[in-house]
């Protein structure tokens, strides 16, 4: 009863710090990866599209965007339109209403952990408080990632996989077009889920065979998974094709006279199938150099432990033992030919688990470029082997203490003030002096992460906001674009304003730029640009942990 009740504390958290709404920033790819592209295409405002989905380079399928972020913003605009909410669009509706939805969809992880948890020797409550504590359940279910569906998707793969095994009950198999359904879905959202699918389709497969004495009923379900995985992907195909390219009904009218040859010839050379694209992509070390390149055991030795502190690190342990235990056993096959066949790691816990785990841990670590964030579908089977025989008992306190800091870190402080920036700007471009009385806003982001401008709720025809990403450029190149937005005087009636992080607040005065108006939003941390440890002990300790919004004196600069 006391798991239970904690399970739902946690529960009103998620939804509750989701709604506040968290100000911490992970990662770009949480907004250029589906908000962004979707408020440009469908509310019609002023937005950066990614390079992923530009039609000249498509590797990122426009389905799920639509699902999701498509769907949100488009209820909100229909909300606007019918007049029931007049102001429904604004920068706090467009960043929440996709975490919500990403929130609810969440959920989906404690229904698979609830039903997996018995059939993997767990307790199910407890498995659940040590899911819903989590900080990446928090902070990085709650956001939208494509790595956040994945993990979604991963969770239903596996629950469908392991139907068949309850209270040790062999029962007849019915999921195959569901999972083939599912398997082609994440290869479409993300091509490394075959990576996460490997071990699950394999264990589903060797059950199908073990419990089917029929040779025809096997080749029937593996059918059923191949045709609905074909089905899968011409939708996707399909859709993004429509998307992608100028190819529309009218161009099918067009060409449905022609040899059927030649339809083939049309559609294979219009066709957009982005997994490929994708793959061809980041198979090439070239351009992942250009994300970053990381030692090949950074997600062993930092990034898991980084996501799940302690549970990483135990079931590196587990996995160890289970190793050395099968080495033994080969070792002395010969003298126990007679043996039991299968691993004897019962005191360690079922070995599956562990390979649902490292499989696809070490896939991912064949790849040069390794973020944190790749890893955490990786979450439901670390949980699942962690609550089973209570190993995360003894280090309750450390995992609550790590989640905590989690939390606060990557929920609140990383990149923590420019969500509340944009939404601060959001309302000085929207103000009734600026509807009144026509101004042009010079925004120029430095050593920030790159802004969504979508929040800042402009639409495409107004031209009198620019927004500048200055990104981390160095002080000569910031000093010569800011002294031309300060001395622009074509413009009458323009305001500048520069926003950089606390910790390069004097690279800024160095500029022999005058300013009249200073914000400061706290908190806000950046890994990139770090606050001087001595400085955080001195009066002026919230100006190393906070994001300026300083606006240029254009009057002294005329003078």
């Amino acid at each position: 009863m006391r798991a239970r009740g904690l399970w739902a504390l946690l529960a009103a958290l998620r939804a509750g710090w989701c709604l506040l709404p968290q100000t911490g920033y992970l990662h770009p790819d949480e907004f250029f990866q589906s908000p962004e592209v979707m408020a440009g295409d469908i509310l019609n405002l002023q937005v950066y599209y990614p390079w992923e989905f530009l039609s000249s380079s498509p590797c990122r399928t426009v389905v799920f965007p639509l699902m999701t972020s498509g769907i949100t913003y488009w209820v909100i605009k229909s909300l606007q339109q019918l007049g029931i909410c007049s102001s429904c669009i604004n920068s706090y509706t467009l960043l929440v209403s996709p975490r919500l939805l990403f929130t609810i969809f969440s959920f989906i992880l404690d229904y698979s952990v609830y039903r997996l948890a018995p059939s993997w020797d767990a307790d199910p409550w407890k498995a659940l408080v040590l899911l819903a504590g989590s900080y990446v359940t928090l902070v990085f279910y709650t956001r939208t990632f494509t790595n956040t569906l994945e993990g979604l998707l991963f969770a239903l793969l596996m629950v469908l996989v392991s139907s068949r095994k309850s209270n040790g009950s062999s029962a007849e198999p019915t999921s195959s077009p569901l999972i083939g359904i599912i398997t082609t879905a994440g290869f479409f959202n993300r091509p490394t889920f075959l990576a996460f699918a490997l071990m699950p389709l394999l264990y589903w497969a060797g059950l199908i065979v073990d419990s089917q004495k029929s040779i025809k009923t096997v080749i029937n379900h593996f059918l059923k998974l191949v045709l609905c995985a074909c089905f899968t992907a011409i939708v996707f195909i399909t859709a993004d094709t429509f998307y992608f390219t100028s190819m529309g009904l009218d161009n099918l009218y067009s060409i449905k006279k022609s040899s059927l040859f030649d339809v083939i010839g049309h559609l294979n050379e219009k066709m957009v199938v982005t997994p490929f694209n994708f793959l061809s992509y980041n198979l090439n070390p070239h351009n992942l150099a250009l994300h970053g390149s990381h030692p090949r055991v950074t997600h062993l030795a930092v990034n898991g432990i980084m996501l799940f502190g302690i549970l990483h690190i135990l079931a590196i342990c587990a996995g160890l033992k289970m190793l050395k235990k099968c080495i033994h056993q080969l070792i002395r096959v010969k003298s126990y030919c007679h043996g039991s066949s299968g691993l004897s790691v019962h005191s360690e816990g079922n070995p599956m688990l562990l390979l649902f785990y490292f499989v696809p841990l070490a896939f991912l670590s064949l790849f040069s470029h390794q973020e944190p964030r790749f890893l955490i579908p990786l979450i439901l089977p670390l949980v699942l082997f962690s609550a089973s025989q209570n190993r995360a008992g003894k280090w309750k306190h450390i995992i609550l203490v790590f989640n905590v800091l989690g939390a606060l870190l990557f929920g609140s402080l990383h990149q923590g003030g420019l969500i509340p920036c944009l939404f601060h700007l959001e309302r000085l471009v929207h103000s009734p002096e600026s509807s009144n009385h026509p101004r042009h806003y010079s925004l120029l982001f430095a050593h920030t992460y790159m802004p969504p401008r979508s929040l800042l709720n402009i639409k495409k025809r107004d031209t009198h906001v620019e927004v500048i990403d200055m990104a981390g450029s160095e002080e000569e190149t910031l000093c010569q674009v800011v002294g031309q937005q300060a001395n622009n005087f074509t413009c009458n009636d323009c305001h500048v304003f520069v926003v950089l992080p606390g910790t390069v607040r004097a690279t800024i005065t160095k500029c022999g730029v005058s300013f009249k108006n200073e914000t400061l939003i706290f908190p806000h941390l950046s890994m990139e640009d770090p606050p001087q440890v001595h400085l955080l002990f001195h009066g002026n300790w919230r100006s190393q942990l906070g994001l300026y919004i300083l606006q240029v004196d254009r009057d002294q600069q005329s003078l």
